[in-house]
Protein backbone atom coordinates (compact mmCIF):
# COMPACT_ATOMS: atom_id res chain seq x y z
CA UNK A 1 0.00 0.00 0.00
CA UNK A 2 2.67 2.68 0.96
CA UNK A 3 4.44 1.51 -2.40
CA UNK A 4 1.43 2.77 -3.98
CA UNK A 5 0.41 5.70 -2.30
CA UNK A 6 3.84 7.19 -3.18
CA UNK A 7 3.72 6.14 -6.69
CA UNK A 8 0.56 8.18 -6.85
CA UNK A 9 2.05 11.04 -4.94
CA UNK A 10 5.14 11.09 -7.32
CA UNK A 11 3.25 10.87 -10.77
CA UNK A 12 0.47 13.42 -10.09
CA UNK A 13 1.15 16.04 -13.01
CA UNK A 14 1.05 19.49 -10.71
CA UNK A 15 2.62 21.98 -9.29
CA UNK A 16 5.07 21.20 -5.73
CA UNK A 17 3.68 23.04 -2.75
CA UNK A 18 5.90 22.20 0.37
CA UNK A 19 5.20 23.23 3.29
CA UNK A 20 7.63 23.28 6.32
CA UNK A 21 6.05 23.16 10.00
CA UNK A 22 2.22 21.14 11.01
CA UNK A 23 1.53 23.60 13.37
CA UNK A 24 -2.01 25.33 13.58
CA UNK A 25 -0.87 26.98 10.02
CA UNK A 26 0.79 24.93 8.43
CA UNK A 27 -1.89 22.21 8.78
CA UNK A 28 -4.56 24.58 7.98
CA UNK A 29 -2.60 24.97 4.23
CA UNK A 30 -2.19 20.89 4.87
CA UNK A 31 -5.45 19.98 4.79
CA UNK A 32 -7.53 22.32 3.12
CA UNK A 33 -4.95 21.53 -0.12
CA UNK A 34 -5.95 17.89 0.11
CA UNK A 35 -7.62 16.85 -3.21
CA UNK A 36 -6.85 20.18 -5.11
CA UNK A 37 -4.33 19.92 -8.07
CA UNK A 38 -1.10 20.53 -5.89
CA UNK A 39 1.54 17.95 -5.02
CA UNK A 40 2.07 19.01 -1.48
CA UNK A 41 5.06 17.87 0.71
CA UNK A 42 4.74 18.41 4.25
CA UNK A 43 8.02 18.59 5.93
CA UNK A 44 8.47 18.30 10.14
CA UNK A 45 11.23 17.62 12.52
CA UNK A 46 8.67 15.66 15.09
CA UNK A 47 5.87 13.34 13.93
CA UNK A 48 3.19 14.86 15.38
CA UNK A 49 1.21 17.99 15.44
CA UNK A 50 0.94 19.64 19.02
CA UNK A 51 -1.77 21.42 20.09
CA UNK A 52 0.17 24.03 22.21
CA UNK A 53 -2.45 25.90 24.17
CA UNK A 54 -3.02 22.62 26.33
CA UNK A 55 0.98 21.64 26.73
CA UNK A 56 0.25 23.21 30.53
CA UNK A 57 -1.94 20.42 31.39
CA UNK A 58 0.64 17.98 29.87
CA UNK A 59 3.31 19.53 32.43
CA UNK A 60 0.69 19.86 35.24
CA UNK A 61 -0.66 16.01 34.86
CA UNK A 62 -4.22 16.49 34.17
CA UNK A 63 -3.70 15.23 30.29
CA UNK A 64 -2.01 12.71 28.40
CA UNK A 65 0.76 13.59 26.08
CA UNK A 66 -1.62 11.79 22.98
CA UNK A 67 -4.46 14.17 24.19
CA UNK A 68 -2.65 16.92 22.24
CA UNK A 69 -1.01 14.85 20.20
CA UNK A 70 -2.37 13.70 16.55
CA UNK A 71 0.33 12.20 14.09
CA UNK A 72 0.49 13.43 10.64
CA UNK A 73 0.50 10.50 8.72
CA UNK A 74 -2.75 9.72 10.34
CA UNK A 75 -3.80 13.07 8.83
CA UNK A 76 -2.38 13.04 5.83
CA UNK A 77 -3.01 9.44 5.07
CA UNK A 78 -6.62 9.84 3.16
CA UNK A 79 -5.01 12.41 1.26
CA UNK A 80 -3.81 11.22 -2.10
CA UNK A 81 -1.85 14.14 -3.23
CA UNK A 82 -0.51 14.83 0.35
CA UNK A 83 2.73 13.20 1.68
CA UNK A 84 5.11 13.72 5.03
CA UNK A 85 8.84 13.32 5.66
CA UNK A 86 10.33 13.46 8.83
CA UNK A 87 13.19 16.05 8.34
CA UNK A 88 14.34 19.65 9.49
CA UNK A 89 15.34 22.18 7.13
CA UNK A 90 18.79 23.40 6.90
CA UNK A 91 18.94 25.90 4.20
CA UNK A 92 16.44 27.38 1.58
CA UNK A 93 18.36 27.95 -1.71
CA UNK A 94 16.05 30.33 -3.00
CA UNK A 95 17.69 30.47 -6.70
CA UNK A 96 17.15 26.84 -7.41
CA UNK A 97 14.01 26.31 -5.60
CA UNK A 98 15.68 23.58 -3.46
CA UNK A 99 15.09 23.12 0.59
CA UNK A 100 18.24 21.26 1.87
CA UNK A 101 17.37 19.17 5.21
CA UNK A 102 18.86 16.96 7.22
CA UNK A 103 17.46 13.84 5.25
CA UNK A 104 18.37 15.01 1.53
CA UNK A 105 16.91 17.65 -0.95
CA UNK A 106 13.79 18.53 -1.91
CA UNK A 107 12.40 20.63 -5.11
CA UNK A 108 10.03 22.71 -5.04
CA UNK A 109 7.63 24.96 -6.89
CA UNK A 110 6.02 26.50 -4.00
CA UNK A 111 7.21 27.03 -0.79
CA UNK A 112 5.50 27.37 2.41
CA UNK A 113 7.40 28.10 5.76
CA UNK A 114 5.36 27.90 8.88
CA UNK A 115 8.31 27.09 11.63
CA UNK A 116 6.50 28.49 14.55
CA UNK A 117 8.05 30.49 17.35
CA UNK A 118 10.82 29.04 20.39
CA UNK A 119 11.22 30.65 23.81
CA UNK A 120 13.14 34.14 23.60
CA UNK A 121 15.57 34.47 26.86
CA UNK A 122 15.92 38.56 25.51
CA UNK A 123 19.79 37.68 25.77
CA UNK A 124 19.77 35.89 29.52
CA UNK A 125 22.31 33.62 29.11
CA UNK A 126 22.33 31.95 32.71
CA UNK A 127 18.71 31.61 32.23
CA UNK A 128 18.97 29.69 29.15
CA UNK A 129 21.05 27.35 30.74
CA UNK A 130 19.37 26.34 33.69
CA UNK A 131 15.40 27.24 33.07
CA UNK A 132 12.86 24.95 31.83
CA UNK A 133 10.82 25.59 28.52
CA UNK A 134 7.41 24.73 27.37
CA UNK A 135 7.11 24.77 23.91
CA UNK A 136 7.20 21.21 23.03
CA UNK A 137 5.44 17.71 24.15
CA UNK A 138 8.74 16.52 25.33
CA UNK A 139 9.49 19.90 27.47
CA UNK A 140 6.26 19.83 29.14
CA UNK A 141 6.61 16.04 30.50
CA UNK A 142 10.21 17.18 31.63
CA UNK A 143 8.42 19.25 33.36
CA UNK A 144 6.11 16.98 35.31
CA UNK A 145 8.44 14.59 35.71
CA UNK A 146 10.44 17.71 37.92
CA UNK A 147 7.62 18.97 39.92
CA UNK A 148 6.95 15.34 40.42
CA UNK A 149 10.32 14.46 41.67
CA UNK A 150 10.55 17.36 43.63
CA UNK A 151 7.34 16.25 45.90
CA UNK A 152 9.07 13.04 46.34
CA UNK A 153 12.88 14.22 47.35
CA UNK A 154 11.33 16.40 49.58
CA UNK A 155 9.47 14.17 51.69
CA UNK A 156 12.86 12.28 52.36
CA UNK A 157 15.01 15.45 52.88
CA UNK A 158 16.08 16.74 56.61
CA UNK A 159 17.09 19.83 56.05
CA UNK A 160 14.19 22.44 56.12
CA UNK A 161 16.27 24.76 53.33
CA UNK A 162 16.43 22.20 50.65
CA UNK A 163 13.01 20.88 51.45
CA UNK A 164 11.38 24.52 50.59
CA UNK A 165 14.09 25.05 47.91
CA UNK A 166 12.72 22.00 46.46
CA UNK A 167 9.06 23.62 46.88
CA UNK A 168 9.41 26.61 45.26
CA UNK A 169 8.40 27.10 41.78
CA UNK A 170 8.98 30.04 40.08
CA UNK A 171 7.26 30.78 36.75
CA UNK A 172 8.86 33.87 34.81
CA UNK A 173 6.33 36.01 32.22
CA UNK A 174 2.88 36.39 33.41
CA UNK A 175 0.90 36.01 30.15
CA UNK A 176 -1.55 33.12 29.14
CA UNK A 177 1.25 30.21 29.08
CA UNK A 178 2.58 31.87 32.78
CA UNK A 179 -0.92 32.70 34.46
CA UNK A 180 -2.58 29.06 33.47
CA UNK A 181 0.91 27.01 34.56
CA UNK A 182 0.65 29.37 38.16
CA UNK A 183 -3.14 28.38 38.23
CA UNK A 184 -2.69 24.92 37.55
CA UNK A 185 0.55 24.29 39.72
CA UNK A 186 -1.40 26.20 42.97
CA UNK A 187 -4.45 23.59 42.14
CA UNK A 188 -1.85 21.02 42.67
CA UNK A 189 -0.89 22.10 46.06
CA UNK A 190 -4.39 22.51 47.44
CA UNK A 191 -5.87 19.08 46.43
CA UNK A 192 -2.67 16.92 45.50
CA UNK A 193 0.36 17.80 47.78
CA UNK A 194 -2.43 18.43 50.97
CA UNK A 195 -4.29 14.92 50.52
CA UNK A 196 -1.69 12.67 48.75
CA UNK A 197 1.86 13.86 50.80
CA UNK A 198 0.73 14.19 54.20
CA UNK A 199 3.67 14.31 55.85
CA UNK A 200 4.49 17.26 54.22
CA UNK A 201 3.08 21.09 54.78
CA UNK A 202 1.02 21.82 51.72
CA UNK A 203 1.91 25.75 52.70
CA UNK A 204 5.48 24.81 52.11
CA UNK A 205 5.07 24.56 48.65
CA UNK A 206 5.60 28.18 47.14
CA UNK A 207 4.56 29.43 43.49
CA UNK A 208 6.03 32.71 42.61
CA UNK A 209 5.17 34.42 38.97
CA UNK A 210 7.28 37.08 37.81
CA UNK A 211 6.65 39.32 35.17
CA UNK A 212 8.52 42.70 33.97
CA UNK A 213 5.02 44.49 33.41
CA UNK A 214 3.18 46.38 35.33
CA UNK A 215 -0.06 43.64 35.06
CA UNK A 216 -0.72 40.32 34.31
CA UNK A 217 -1.66 39.22 30.74
CA UNK A 218 -0.84 42.57 29.09
CA UNK A 219 -2.21 42.43 25.94
CA UNK A 220 -5.53 41.54 27.73
CA UNK A 221 -7.74 43.80 28.80
CA UNK A 222 -7.79 45.93 32.32
CA UNK A 223 -10.39 44.57 33.67
CA UNK A 224 -9.44 40.99 32.69
CA UNK A 225 -5.79 41.63 33.69
CA UNK A 226 -7.24 42.34 37.27
CA UNK A 227 -9.32 39.34 37.70
CA UNK A 228 -6.68 36.97 36.68
CA UNK A 229 -4.72 39.10 39.14
CA UNK A 230 -7.37 38.29 42.12
CA UNK A 231 -8.02 34.78 40.64
CA UNK A 232 -3.94 34.60 41.40
CA UNK A 233 -4.11 35.74 44.49
CA UNK A 234 -6.90 33.42 45.76
CA UNK A 235 -5.07 30.70 44.80
CA UNK A 236 -2.19 31.76 46.98
CA UNK A 237 0.59 32.47 43.82
CA UNK A 238 2.38 35.06 44.79
CA UNK A 239 2.66 37.60 41.94
CA UNK A 240 5.96 40.13 41.71
CA UNK A 241 5.22 42.75 38.90
CA UNK A 242 7.71 45.29 37.29
CA UNK A 243 10.49 42.70 38.25
CA UNK A 244 13.05 40.79 35.92
CA UNK A 245 15.16 38.35 36.47
CA UNK A 246 18.53 39.26 35.76
CA UNK A 247 20.03 35.81 36.18
CA UNK A 248 20.34 32.66 38.44
CA UNK A 249 21.63 28.88 38.75
CA UNK A 250 20.55 25.49 39.65
CA UNK A 251 19.26 27.00 43.19
CA UNK A 252 18.60 30.29 43.01
CA UNK A 253 17.32 33.24 40.27
CA UNK A 254 18.48 37.07 41.18
CA UNK A 255 16.16 39.52 40.53
CA UNK A 256 16.58 43.30 39.19
CA UNK A 257 16.21 45.27 42.73
CA UNK A 258 19.06 43.01 44.27
CA UNK A 259 17.38 40.10 45.58
CA UNK A 260 16.79 36.60 45.42
CA UNK A 261 15.06 33.37 45.13
CA UNK A 262 15.94 29.98 46.07
CA UNK A 263 14.72 27.34 43.72
CA UNK A 264 15.44 24.06 42.07
CA UNK A 265 12.92 24.89 39.13
CA UNK A 266 12.28 27.75 36.88
CA UNK A 267 10.24 27.98 33.85
CA UNK A 268 10.39 30.61 31.51
CA UNK A 269 7.28 31.89 29.80
CA UNK A 270 7.90 35.61 29.22
CA UNK A 271 8.34 35.40 25.52
CA UNK A 272 8.82 34.02 22.17
CA UNK A 273 11.02 34.66 18.87
CA UNK A 274 10.25 33.37 15.57
CA UNK A 275 12.29 30.07 14.48
CA UNK A 276 14.52 31.16 11.63
CA UNK A 277 16.13 29.18 8.34
CA UNK A 278 19.02 30.65 6.48
CA UNK A 279 19.02 31.25 3.32
CA UNK A 280 16.07 34.26 3.26
CA UNK A 281 18.48 37.04 5.01
CA UNK A 282 16.85 39.91 2.40
CA UNK A 283 13.43 39.39 3.98
CA UNK A 284 14.38 39.43 7.58
CA UNK A 285 12.96 42.07 9.96
CA UNK A 286 16.44 41.28 12.65
CA UNK A 287 14.76 43.26 15.44
CA UNK A 288 11.08 41.70 15.58
CA UNK A 289 13.18 38.25 14.32
CA UNK A 290 10.22 37.64 11.63
CA UNK A 291 10.20 37.67 8.13
CA UNK A 292 8.72 40.75 5.96
CA UNK A 293 5.43 39.39 4.29
CA UNK A 294 2.99 41.67 1.74
CA UNK A 295 -0.89 41.83 2.10
CA UNK A 296 -1.14 38.00 0.62
CA UNK A 297 1.72 36.79 3.00
CA UNK A 298 3.99 36.37 0.50
CA UNK A 299 7.78 36.81 1.46
CA UNK A 300 8.81 40.27 0.71
CA UNK A 301 10.49 39.84 -2.82
CA UNK A 302 9.09 36.39 -3.73
CA UNK A 303 6.16 35.51 -5.61
CA UNK A 304 6.87 31.73 -4.75
CA UNK A 305 7.28 31.38 -0.70
CA UNK A 306 5.05 32.56 1.74
CA UNK A 307 5.53 32.77 5.49
CA UNK A 308 2.60 31.91 8.01
CA UNK A 309 2.02 32.01 11.65
CA UNK A 310 4.77 33.41 14.08
CA UNK A 311 7.58 34.25 11.80
CA UNK A 312 5.17 36.57 9.32
CA UNK A 313 5.49 39.95 9.91
CA UNK A 314 2.93 41.52 7.88
CA UNK A 315 2.45 45.57 9.62
CA UNK A 316 -0.96 46.64 9.00
CA UNK A 317 -2.08 49.88 9.97
CA UNK A 318 -4.09 48.21 13.05
CA UNK A 319 -1.14 45.66 13.40
CA UNK A 320 1.84 47.77 13.07
CA UNK A 321 3.88 45.70 15.14
CA UNK A 322 2.34 42.48 12.98
CA UNK A 323 -0.03 40.23 14.17
CA UNK A 324 -0.08 38.20 17.41
CA UNK A 325 2.25 34.99 17.45
CA UNK A 326 -0.46 32.84 18.46
CA UNK A 327 -2.77 30.05 17.27
CA UNK A 328 -5.68 32.47 16.15
CA UNK A 329 -3.35 34.13 13.48
CA UNK A 330 -1.42 31.10 12.74
CA UNK A 331 -4.91 29.39 11.43
CA UNK A 332 -6.15 32.22 9.83
CA UNK A 333 -2.81 32.79 7.84
CA UNK A 334 -2.61 28.97 6.57
CA UNK A 335 -6.73 29.43 5.15
CA UNK A 336 -6.01 32.70 3.32
CA UNK A 337 -2.83 31.14 1.69
CA UNK A 338 -4.49 27.75 0.70
CA UNK A 339 -7.29 30.06 -0.58
CA UNK A 340 -4.83 32.02 -2.45
CA UNK A 341 -3.31 28.76 -3.91
CA UNK A 342 -6.72 27.19 -5.21
CA UNK A 343 -7.56 30.78 -6.74
CA UNK A 344 -4.04 30.37 -8.28
CA UNK A 345 -4.80 27.22 -9.85
CA UNK A 346 -8.11 28.61 -10.89
CA UNK A 347 -5.40 31.39 -12.48
CA UNK A 348 -7.85 33.99 -10.48
CA UNK A 349 -5.84 37.21 -8.72
CA UNK A 350 -5.01 36.55 -4.93
CA UNK A 351 -6.71 38.06 -2.36
CA UNK A 352 -5.11 40.23 0.28
CA UNK A 353 -5.13 39.00 3.93
CA UNK A 354 -6.66 41.20 7.01
CA UNK A 355 -6.29 39.82 9.82
CA UNK A 356 -9.39 39.67 12.58
CA UNK A 357 -9.11 39.52 16.00
CA UNK A 358 -11.46 37.09 17.78
CA UNK A 359 -10.85 37.68 21.08
CA UNK A 360 -8.52 36.43 23.94
CA UNK A 361 -8.66 33.83 27.20
CA UNK A 362 -6.83 32.63 29.83
CA UNK A 363 -7.90 29.94 32.77
CA UNK A 364 -6.63 30.31 35.85
CA UNK A 365 -7.85 27.15 37.43
CA UNK A 366 -11.33 25.71 38.18
CA UNK A 367 -14.27 27.71 37.06
CA UNK A 368 -11.70 30.58 37.02
CA UNK A 369 -11.01 32.26 33.73
CA UNK A 370 -11.25 35.76 31.62
CA UNK A 371 -12.37 36.39 28.26
CA UNK A 372 -12.10 39.22 26.45
CA UNK A 373 -14.66 39.68 22.95
CA UNK A 374 -14.48 42.56 21.36
CA UNK A 375 -14.92 45.53 23.48
CA UNK A 376 -16.78 42.84 26.15
CA UNK A 377 -14.69 41.39 28.98
CA UNK A 378 -16.15 38.78 31.67
CA UNK A 379 -14.74 36.46 33.91
CA UNK A 380 -15.69 33.03 36.16
CA UNK A 381 -17.61 30.05 35.36
CA UNK A 382 -18.84 31.33 32.01
CA UNK A 383 -15.73 32.51 30.82
CA UNK A 384 -14.24 29.13 32.14
CA UNK A 385 -17.06 26.79 30.56
CA UNK A 386 -16.13 28.59 26.62
CA UNK A 387 -12.49 28.46 27.05
CA UNK A 388 -13.13 24.95 27.63
CA UNK A 389 -15.20 24.61 24.66
CA UNK A 390 -12.98 26.56 22.29
CA UNK A 391 -9.90 24.57 22.91
CA UNK A 392 -12.08 21.48 22.29
CA UNK A 393 -13.42 22.34 19.57
CA UNK A 394 -9.95 23.42 17.92
CA UNK A 395 -8.21 20.10 18.72
CA UNK A 396 -6.94 17.87 15.41
CA UNK A 397 -9.12 14.74 15.36
CA UNK A 398 -12.20 13.81 17.21
CA UNK A 399 -10.63 10.30 19.72
CA UNK A 400 -8.24 14.08 20.90
CA UNK A 401 -11.35 16.06 22.00
CA UNK A 402 -12.70 12.91 23.39
CA UNK A 403 -9.95 12.36 25.49
CA UNK A 404 -9.31 15.43 26.59
CA UNK A 405 -13.81 15.83 27.67
CA UNK A 406 -13.57 12.59 29.54
CA UNK A 407 -9.78 13.90 31.22
CA UNK A 408 -11.39 17.07 32.45
CA UNK A 409 -14.36 15.48 33.64
CA UNK A 410 -12.60 13.06 35.81
CA UNK A 411 -10.93 15.24 37.09
CA UNK A 412 -13.50 18.04 38.00
CA UNK A 413 -15.26 15.10 39.63
CA UNK A 414 -12.39 14.07 41.56
CA UNK A 415 -10.23 16.67 41.95
CA UNK A 416 -7.11 14.65 41.27
CA UNK A 417 -4.70 15.54 38.12
CA UNK A 418 -4.56 11.39 37.64
CA UNK A 419 -1.58 11.30 35.09
CA UNK A 420 1.05 11.47 37.41
CA UNK A 421 3.54 9.21 36.61
CA UNK A 422 7.33 9.38 36.56
CA UNK A 423 8.34 7.22 33.42
CA UNK A 424 10.93 9.29 32.36
CA UNK A 425 12.98 10.75 35.12
CA UNK A 426 14.14 14.43 34.24
CA UNK A 427 17.55 14.79 34.83
CA UNK A 428 19.00 18.87 35.30
CA UNK A 429 22.34 19.45 34.30
CA UNK A 430 25.43 18.74 36.25
CA UNK A 431 22.92 16.05 38.15
CA UNK A 432 24.89 12.43 38.74
CA UNK A 433 21.58 10.62 39.38
CA UNK A 434 18.02 10.65 37.80
CA UNK A 435 16.51 9.68 40.72
CA UNK A 436 17.53 12.06 43.82
CA UNK A 437 14.56 11.25 46.16
CA UNK A 438 15.27 7.70 46.42
CA UNK A 439 16.49 7.05 49.83
CA UNK A 440 16.57 3.15 49.91
CA UNK A 441 17.07 0.82 46.94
Amino acid sequence: MHSAVKHQYDNLPFPTVIVVGGGFAGLEVVQRLAGKPYKVLLLDKQNHHCFQPLLYQVATASLGADSIGHPFRRTVGPMPNVAFRMAEVLRVVSEEKRLETNVGDFRYDILILALGSTTNFFGNRQMAEVAMQLKSISQALDIRSDFLQDFERAMVLDDEAERRRCLNFVIVGAGPTGVELAGALAEIRRTVLHHEYRELESSLMRIVLIDSNDRVLKNFSPASSANALSYLRALGVEVLLNQRVTGGDEEHILLGDGSALETNTVIWAAGVKGVLVPGLEPGLHERANRYIVDRTLALQGFSDIYILGDIALMQESAWPNGHPQGAQAAMQHGRHVARNLIRRAEEKDPLHFTYRDKGSMAVIGRRRAVVDLGKRSFGGTVAWLLWMFVHVAQLVSFRNRMMVLVNWGWKYLSWKNTIRLIVRPYMRKGTQVSRPFVAHE
